[in-house]
């Protein structure tokens, strides 16, 4: 785990300002029958799935075609990414951590769910579970082995705690083949639990 003071400005299982107001206005909006709940779960979803991560897949993607942003990337994340315009309330503080034949990275948020919104968008109901959260430290290679990731026995997984103070991007290993992509091309590879260390980006040619 990193080695950091987990203090995240909140008690376990209380949600943070914003949370709070989102779920006050669906229901006085749900209520007023301007929403339709089913709907709001649609628009929710892509938000979760499809747009939000593609900031994330979009830095990616430039850290696996530019070795200087890769380089500044691992070194300041929070500068690099604010340079593509990721920037945003719980994506102030961001550490990049980078997969390689020898280690595999892995985020969680043992209290609750700290997440960097700005570039991954809105947090998966899994990583809020408390089966997750605690799970991902005490057995991370299970808790892969259950997402589809089976990694080589020699290859060690680091698993690192979220705070209200700081957020982790994965920067997953570039797969085989992708050497004459563009960067869009490259960003389409990229999924969301490969930045959060629970899965690996597509293979070339795998529709997305």
């Amino acid at each position: 785990m990193g080695a950091h003071e987990h203090d995240h400005g909140h008690a376990h299982g209380e949600l943070d300002e914003t949370e709070l107001r989102v779920r006050a206005l669906q229901a006085v909006l749900t209520q007023k029958g301007y929403v339709d709940p089913a709907a709001l779960d649609a628009i929710v979803e892509t938000y979760q799935t499809r747009i939000g991560p593609r900031n994330g897949a979009r830095v990616v993607a430039r850290a696996w075609s530019d070795p200087a942003f890769r380089d500044w990337l691992l070194r300041d994340a929070s500068a690099a990414i604010a340079s593509l315009g990721y920037t945003g309330r719980q994506g102030e503080h961001m550490v990049a951590v980078e997969n390689s034949d020898r280690v595999h990275n892995m985020v969680v948020c043992t209290l609750c769910s700290c997440y960097p919104w700005p570039v991954l968008g809105l947090p998966p109901v899994w990583y809020k579970s408390a089966p997750y959260r605690s799970r991902a430290v005490r057995d991370p290679r299970g808790v892969l082995a259950e997402f589809g990731v089976g990694l080589p026995a020699d290859r060690e997984i680091r698993v690192w705690d979220s705070t209200a103070e700081v957020r982790y991007l994965v920067i997953p290993q570039r797969p085989a083949g992708t050497e004459g992509l563009a960067e869009e091309q490259l960003a389409g590879l990229v999924t969301r639990d490969s930045m959060i260390g629970t899965g690996l980006p597509l293979a070339p040619g795998t529709p997305a």
